[in-house]
């Protein structure tokens, strides 16, 4: 009887904590996941997601928030036809047998600012710590919608060799820069 007392009342403690913060829709209009990568040693590609759906949690007050993000890999776009073609084959993103890639972390702040995302990407079914720099952020009132957003820029780096690509990597080429740019709208 006494844990049957006990229960509710640290479920009722640990509640708050789990609901603190405002959540964020990410607009998908508005957020491109790209990236950058050495073409043989002899130039750079770039290319970018255009689809991304996810959410962002975000308690500034208590200087703390939470990411989850869902990249479509067949979104891919190096604005060359036939480049896409071939990464969403199986020799690159595989998108047969792995439709989708996953970023989840916790935003790290810097007293009021949020500063970097420290999180797991999962990528051809491996999953591997990947922290995100935030270079920007900013919240204000939406000028056509009657609700907040946020938006920011984050970059990383890493290496697609960790998450299977090992093709083509040898003398660094497969280092790739991430660039993120997102928007997200306050649910409500």
């Amino acid at each position: 009887m006494r844990r049957t007392f006990l229960f509710p009342i640290l479920l009722g403690l640990a509640m708050p904590a789990m609901a603190a913060g405002d959540r964020y829709t990410i607009d998908p209009e508005h957020t491109y996941p790209s990236l950058e990568m050495s073409h043989m040693g002899l130039s750079v590609w770039r290319g970018k997601f255009n689809r991304t759906t996810g959410s962002v949690t975000l308690d500034r007050a208590g200087h703390a928030g939470q990411v989850d993000v869902r990249i479509d890999a067949d979104s891919i776009d190096f604005g060359l036809d036939s480049m896409h073609e071939h990464a969403v084959t199986a020799d690159w993103l595989n998108v047969a047998a792995f439709p989708a890639m996953t970023y989840r972390g916790t935003i790290r702040f810097d007293g009021d600012r949020p500063t970097a995302v420290d999180g797991q990407l999962t990528l051809l079914g491996v999953t591997r710590p990947v922290t995100l720099a935030i270079r920007s952020f900013k919240c204000m009132r939406h000028p056509v919608f009657p609700k907040e957003v946020c938006g920011a820029d984050a970059e990383a780096e890493l290496d697609r060799g960790d998450f299977g690509l090992t093709r083509y990597t040898q003398d660094g080429m497969g280092r790739i820069r991430v660039r993120i740019q997102v928007e997200a709208l306050k649910d409500g």
